[in-house]
């Protein structure tokens, strides 16, 4: 498969800047294929998810939390420096992305500060090639509390407010760690986890802190030289009690957004249920543990738009998203979300 096969052209008026006035409101596009080439779409609403999923199915989702991943400071020259976390290394240590008109040195102090004038120094220890490691004098979550931006993604065009504080979190948002929501979890409230429960349909969690490597565009057009970003995943014991129970039963397992997809498939390939990830999923890959997927839209070119094309077939997200554009749906992190079966268990 080449980068180009995985283009799309998308206008600018359907990338949703804000979320809607209830996480419900959301539409969802259900995709159905018979392994041919027929391929069926059907516009729904977000709600109508209670009458897709059915009593004895699993729902897992990502219960990350968002940090305020973005910091702002100025080298040791004087030039001004943003700093976004890609990934917490350590109690005082993390990889990040850093944008500057020159970059700082190796063993260079980047100096961010805060809009109440406190300041706190960041030593540059080394880079990896795409980001740097960088050392904090404190814990790194207490001073991201202090001096942290919540990290919107970089098509969303405003800056972070007290809509975003909230909305930009899952309702099951309780592990800190992520740069980046897993947005197919946005979509859900309280009541209508409680009304998927009163209908028999089971509920777990893993953990996948998604890191800002999620945005990094892929620029091989060869995709088997693509570096994939590393992300840390954790899936308590429980989930996967429930998974090998629901399974049993006949009962499908449905991964709330692809950070859950992958946390589950790499564990059914290594085995170790917690550790980090940088797996590639592309056409022809084999799953092993997910059934169904819920999941929003993606960028074009994305490694995201790969992997659902590999979950349920390259020419159906195709037919699925040109669907979309036609009908207007709401596109990436605050956009609608779509309903897929793995391809071989999907019938028409």
């Amino acid at each position: 498969m080449q980068l180009s096969d995985f283009n799309y052209e998308l206008p600018a008026d359907l990338i949703a800047q804000h979320p809607l006035a209830n996480r419900t409101d959301s539409r969802l596009l259900e995709v159905k294929a018979d392994g041919g080439s027929h391929v069926q779409v059907i516009d729904r609403q977000f709600k109508d998810i209670l009458s897709i999923i059915k009593p004895g199915d699993l729902l897992v989702f990502n219960d990350t939390k968002v940090i305020p991943a973005r910091l702002h400071g100025k080298k040791e020259t004087g030039g001004n420096v943003e700093l976004l976390i890609e990934r917490i290394s350590g109690d005082r240590q993390a990889w990040v992305q850093i944008r500057a008109s020159k970059v700082p040195k190796t063993g260079s102090i980047v100096q961010i500060h805060n809009q109440a004038g406190e300041t706190f120094p960041v030593e540059m220890l080394g880079y990896d090639g795409r980001f740097y490691e960088v050392r904090f004098p404190e814990n790194v979550f207490e001073l991201l509390e202090r001096f942290g931006e919540l990290p919107l993604p970089p098509y969303i065009e405003h800056q972070p407010d007290s809509e975003d504080a909230q909305r930009y979190q899952t309702v099951v948002a309780k592990n800190p760690g992520a740069v980046a929501a897993p947005t197919a979890g946005l979509h859900f409230d309280e009541t209508i986890l409680k009304q998927l429960n009163n209908l028999g349909i089971n509920q777990a969690t893993i953990t996948l802190h998604v890191g800002a490597g999620t945005f990094t565009p892929v620029r091989e057009e060869d995709l088997t030289k693509h570096k994939m970003h590393h992300e840390w995943f954790s899936i308590p014991a429980e989930t996967l009690q429930v998974i090998e129970e629901t399974k049993q039963k006949g009962g499908r397992v449905i991964a709330v957004g692809t950070t859950s997809l992958r946390a589950l498939e790499s564990q059914a390939i290594s085995q170790q249920s917690s550790g980090e990830t940088n797996l590639f999923i592309t056409p022809g890959f084999e799953f092993k543990t997910v059934d169904c997927l819920l999941t929003n839209f993606h960028l074009p070119k994305s490694t995201l738009l790969m992997l659902v094309s590999a979950f349920a077939g390259i020419d159906n997200i195709r037919a699925a998203y040109q669907h979309a554009i036609a009908q207007k749906y709401r596109f990436f992190s605050y956009g609608d979300a779509m309903f897929l079966c793995r391809l071989e268990n999907t019938k028409s």
